[in-house]
């Protein structure tokens, strides 16, 4: 099965794996499910890092991204265009790059964040 991990759910799984409910520890196995994280989770990273808002450096975020054997989902065109679509029930620019691409690739998003749940064409796991 193919999921998507929202940017929280990452940082969790590196920082404070005990905040992650017990369905989304299971979701990062490898061996339960193809996880995948966005491009633009580690791009969101990134910002923060260099606004020291957050501590994760780009060689922490790579080997998690190695250790949980997570495919990096790129963002495309199809995404972009299927943002003019999106209702506005999220905010947040990186989550709803993130719900854009989970809508467009027809896969569930691995979140915590109560505002995913108002796409209602979207799956959430939690």
């Amino acid at each position: 099965m193919r999921l998507l991990l929202d940017t929280a759910t990452f940082i969790w799984a590196i920082a404070s794996p005990e905040r992650l409910s017990a369905t989304a520890a299971s979701a990062i196995e490898p061996a339960v499910t193809e996880a995948e994280i966005s491009s633009i989770s580690i791009t969101e990273i990134a910002i923060k890092h260099s606004k020291k808002k957050l501590n994760l450096a780009q060689d922490v975020v790579a080997a998690a991204i190695d250790r949980f054997k997570l495919q990096v989902l790129p963002y495309t065109a199809k995404h972009g265009y299927y943002f003019f679509e999106l209702p506005w029930h999220h905010v947040d620019p990186f989550d709803r790059m993130i719900i854009a691409q989970a809508l467009c690739e027809g896969i569930p998003v691995v979140t915590s964040d109560a505002k995913f749940r108002a796409y209602k064409e979207l799956e959430v796991i939690w």
